[in-house]
């Protein structure tokens, strides 16, 4: 299944309280519910004004799908094509 990182800009958000926080997931979670078991959401980075978001999805639109449901942004979205890390170095 594509993987995704969904760049939503959020002006504060690195100023959010924990509730806020949670208040969100908890959102996100009730649409994804919603929209069924072949989109899921895998974790977040909160920067000061963006949220960065990792899914595992069918395709893009579903992520569209799960932001206009949810109220929240999808400023970008791009398709994760592989993976690298310290030990790719290595091969």
């Amino acid at each position: 299944m594509p993987k995704y990182v969904i760049e939503r800009h959020i002006p504060g958000a690195g100023a959010l309280s924990a509730a806020d926080l949670q208040a969100v997931s908890q959102k996100s979670c009730g649409v994804l519910r919603d929209l069924g078991p072949s989109i899921q959401w895998q974790h977040s980075y909160v920067t000061d004004d963006k949220l960065y978001c990792v899914y595992i999805a069918p395709n893009e639109a579903l992520i569209r799908e799960h932001a206009r449901l949810g109220g929240f942004p999808a400023d970008n979205i791009a398709r994760v094509r592989r993976v690298i890390d310290p030990t790719t170095a290595e091969a």
